[in-house]
């Protein structure tokens, strides 16, 4: 179970969505997915609601714009250069450093672990492409549990330690605990027990802690109820390990030397879209905390925002409640979508000032019944392309069991939001 199949859940749930659009991106480097992601979501003419939120054909949720799970903290241009930056800061250390085999691995793994029996084993050194990582299958006589490890690099001081670090916000990704801190030497952990399924449809309990130092090296360990990921039955009532051993077993000093050992393999970084590449200027974007207070400024009378959120750039969500039950908002505001719209409004109208809407009323998540999603999706004349989608839950978390019978807007409502005007401060 390499890192790149054990991401963070942040990780994990953007892969799920890019995915939907029609192909499969696995990358170790977080920036360079989630820049790749940006390009495939904006294009992106199916969703469903996968394992962030959901959707039907042709609306656009989270992620539309790329990365909700993976914010960038900047512009494109200051996402690939990190990715030179901790290339060039890593190169030096990780040349001079010995390999350490995947046996060496597996020997400390099994050395840091309580007493027990052991099965499952597997590798790879630091030496090996894609990168190195271990996994046992680990029994302590409750029942046997799968424990993996993964190692990489991320820009120190960079979004991608955030990423890896911050707890996930529980309106997309469910958890029984969740626990963000520096240590005394300047890295930070995050020990996290959660499940791995967000939609909870088979009870299997991910627990996992995230380092990342101060010099950028991430290690990561994720254990399991059961002993495997996917696909086995449980086993036990909770993984073996606690938090507190958790966070012994990945700072562990020789972990460190394995990402040392490490070799650089530098990732090429597509060109971005400028005039002269591509004959159109990069279209704006749209800051998530003007689409939030434009949200919130619209809503109608007579409901409670119980919460708000959202990622940097082009999306934000608000919990809404009426007196009658939580109720899901988010919208999307895109730029540069015109010459998708044809796709997009083939079934919709185009109105009198040639604003280009559509609407949809149908299921919310297929794997919780009776979840219902209603959708308007617009876009305003003009060469920009601009885009404001604006759908509705009646649920107030991705996957979450009804609260309602309907949304707390009516479609009347939530067609009037996603055409007013107030959102062309935003263009």
């Amino acid at each position: 179970m390499p890192e790149e199949q054990h991401q963070d859940p942040f990780e994990e749930r953007l892969a799920a969505a890019l995915r939907d659009t029609g192909g499969t991106f696995r990358a170790a480097d977080r920036t360079a997915l989630a820049d790749a992601g940006r390009t495939r979501g904006r294009r992106a003419l199916t969703r469903r609601r996968t394992g962030v939120l959901g959707g039907v054909a042709g609306v656009a949720l989270i992620g539309v714009g790329g990365a909700m799970l993976l914010p960038s903290g900047g512009s494109d241009d200051g996402a690939q250069s990190s990715v030179a930056s901790q290339t060039t800061a890593s190169a030096s250390a990780s040349a001079a450093a010995e390999p350490v085999s995947g046996d060496a691995i597996l020997k400390s793994l099994k050395e840091l672990l309580p007493a027990g029996k052991f099965s499952g084993e597997d590798a790879r050194g630091s030496g090996e492409k894609p990168g190195p990582y271990a996994q046992v299958v680990f029994d302590d006589g409750e029942g046997a549990a799968a424990i993996s490890m993964g190692f990489g690099r991320v820009e120190p001081g960079g979004p991608g330690v955030g990423q890896l670090t911050q707890c996930p916000d529980e309106t997309f990704v469910p958890y029984d605990s969740c626990d963000s801190s520096r240590l005394d030497d300047g890295s930070m952990l995050r020990l996290l027990q959660g499940y791995e399924y967000p939609d909870r449809r088979v009870d299997t309990k991910l627990w996992s802690a995230d380092l990342v130092t101060a010099e950028g090296q991430h290690v990561s360990v994720s254990e399991w109820n059961s002993s495997a990921e996917k696909g086995a039955p449980l086993t036990r009532e909770d993984p073996p390990l606690s938090t507190e051993a958790l966070q012994k077993l990945v700072t562990a000093g020789v972990w460190r030397d394995v990402v040392a050992a490490t070799p650089v393999r530098p990732t090429p970084t597509p060109a971005a879209p400028s005039a002269g590449a591509s004959g159109k200027e990069r279209p704006p974007v749209a800051s998530g905390k003007d689409i939030t207070k434009t949200l919130v400024g619209l809503l109608p009378a007579g409901l409670d925002v119980v919460k708000k959120g959202g990622q940097d750039t082009e999306y934000s969500y608000v919990v809404v409640d009426d007196g009658r039950g939580a109720s899901l908002v988010q919208v999307n505001v895109q730029h540069g979508m015109g010459d998708v719209a044809g796709q997009l409004y083939a079934s919709g109208e185009t109105l009198s000032d040639g604003t280009r809407l559509a609407t949809h009323q149908g299921v919310g998540d297929d794997r919780v019944p009776g979840v219902v999603m209603w959708t308007a999706d617009t876009m305003r004349p003009g060469d920009d392309g601009f885009r404001v989608v604006i759908s509705e839950f009646n649920n107030g978390s991705a996957h979450g069991q009804p609260t309602r019978e309907a949304p707390a807007l009516t479609m009347d409502q939530l067609r009037e939001i996603a055409l007013s005007e107030e959102w062309d401060e935003l263009r």
